[in-house]
């Protein structure tokens, strides 16, 4: 089914019945991706008194405690709250779901002091003058293993202060990431990149999201997609999520 999206004086036409799921599945164990020391998802069912919430354990249905952490388990969609002094949350900020994306692909450049980043130039490089207003952002390498990596002290690629300054100058306002922060891992809480971002406190955007931990499979092309956020109706600054794109044919 191919259908036409009108958006900002440009038709986009793509097949809704073909998704590319860019989000990493929430499971238990310790083969699950996650960051930030956090411990794998848990998934326990009910008990009360004999009454338990597992068919297999003789429960007349599965009904079951999940006990995780949105920015440590899996993909996730972040809001400003995430930085903020203020109670602001995804739900309040995401009002809109669909959006018109650039997927690029970079490899992380070395600094002097070993870290590998994303940087302005790159950036401009890879979007050609396109001003995008969601970016999908897809580092090499990009293995298999990406999807169970435990980033926990392993100072993990993230993007330069310079780089996102760049994406806010274009207009960008939905930025996903394959990596656990835009930020480096031990960085002294500064979480320039975040800042950058969000311009918070001085012109705070509510309206903007970060997305983290995607996995943007290696036969899905470099270009242009149309991006759908999808995220639980959480009242916190993330939330568990399910980025899907669509190609625009």
């Amino acid at each position: 089914m191919i259908a036409s999206i009108f958006h900002r004086g440009k038709e986009y036409k793509t097949d809704f019945f073909h998704p590319i799921d860019i989000s990493l599945p929430l499971h238990s164990g310790a083969d699950c991706v996650s960051a930030w020391y956090v411990k794998p998802m848990q998934i326990e069912p009910v008990r009360m008194g004999d009454w338990v919430g597992d068919v297999n354990q003789g429960g007349s249905v599965n009904f079951r405690n999940v006990t995780f952490n949105p920015h440590g388990n899996g993909t996730h969609t972040e809001c400003v709250g995430h930085i903020s002094k203020e109670f602001i949350t995804i739900n309040q900020c995401l009002k809109r779901f669909v959006f018109i994306a650039e997927l690029v692909t970079i490899l992380p450049e070395q600094l002097e002091n070993g870290d590998f980043v994303v940087s302005k130039k790159q950036l401009e490089v890879a979007l050609e003058n396109s001003k995008p207003e969601a970016i999908v952002i897809r580092t090499l390498t990009n293995g298999p293993a990406k999807m169970k990596m435990q980033y926990s002290n392993t100072n993990p690629p993230y993007i330069t202060a310079e780089a996102m300054q760049y994406l806010n100058n274009i207009g960008v306002e939905h930025l996903l990431f394959d990596m656990p922060s835009v930020d480096k891992e031990v960085d002294g809480g500064t979480l320039a990149a975040h800042h950058i971002f969000w311009q918070y406190p001085q012109n705070t955007q509510l309206q903007k999201t970060i997305t983290e931990m995607i996995y943007v499979p290696n036969d899905v092309f470099d270009g242009t997609y149309i991006l759908n956020i999808q995220i639980a109706s959480f009242e916190n600054d993330a939330s568990p999520s399910k980025p899907v794109l669509y190609k625009v044919v």
